[in-house]
């Protein structure tokens, strides 16, 4: 099972990275914070200080088409907000 889904690249989260050294994930929605601290370690060989998870509900969303309104929801997900080790980084541009 995997417990990272893709890692969160944004402005924001950048900013974050270089400041505090703290990086954002996507991960399983059952995952606990010792399994995603675990995840980080054996995927990027860096230990985590604190993981902060965040649950988000997906949004509603509706359009207008012949047959008439559709209406939908997208995908909940959870974030996970980590914070390293002093020194050590990520790079997740390194293998483009």
């Amino acid at each position: 099972m995997n417990i990272i889904i893709r890692p969160v690249i944004t402005e924001k989260m950048n900013a974050a990275g270089e400041k505090m050294n703290r990086y954002g994930f996507i991960v399983e929605r059952t995952a606990n914070k010792i399994e995603i601290k675990a995840a980080i370690k054996a995927v990027y060989g860096v230990e985590a200080i604190a993981v902060n998870t965040v649950n988000y509900l997906g949004k509603s969303k509706s359009r207008y088409t012949k047959a008439g309104y559709i209406n939908g929801r997208m995908q909940s997900y959870k974030k996970a907000i980590v914070t390293l080790a002093e020194g050590e980084t990520i790079d997740f541009y390194s293998n483009i």
